[in-house]
């Protein structure tokens, strides 16, 4: 096998494996992340009817300076604030197949002080 194709056969197994624990309704629609080399982007997905509710990315945004991890904040707080307008307080959060640590840990704080629970 080759050693890209067994990365990315990794990758999907990892980011499966979060997925099928995390638990959504209509109620409570799911935050995913998604980190690139040089962005980040958020979105809001309710499940149930296969759309996207709210989403927030550093691609085009003035705003988005500093490290990634900044960056990360910056997209956790616009995350919640859009959300906040939408009415929606409660989402489950999907990592990817990121661990919860740096850029992922960062937006995540950065949402749950401007106000979602997950």
């Amino acid at each position: 096998m080759n050693r890209l194709t067994h990365k990315q056969q990794r990758i999907s197994t990892r980011r499966s494996r979060v997925r099928k624990s995390v638990t959504t309704s209509a109620d409570r629609p799911r935050l995913s992340v998604y980190i690139s080399n040089m962005h980040i982007s958020a979105q809001i997905i309710d499940d149930m009817n296969h759309k996207t509710v709210v989403y927030a990315t550093t691609v085009g945004n003035k705003q988005a300076k500093g490290s990634m991890t900044e960056r990360a904040a910056l997209v956790g707080t616009e995350i919640a604030k859009k959300a906040a307008k939408k009415n929606i307080k409660k989402v489950a959060f999907d990592r990817g197949s990121k661990l919860f640590h740096g850029r992922v840990k960062a937006l995540a704080e950065a949402a749950r002080k401007e106000g979602l629970e997950f």
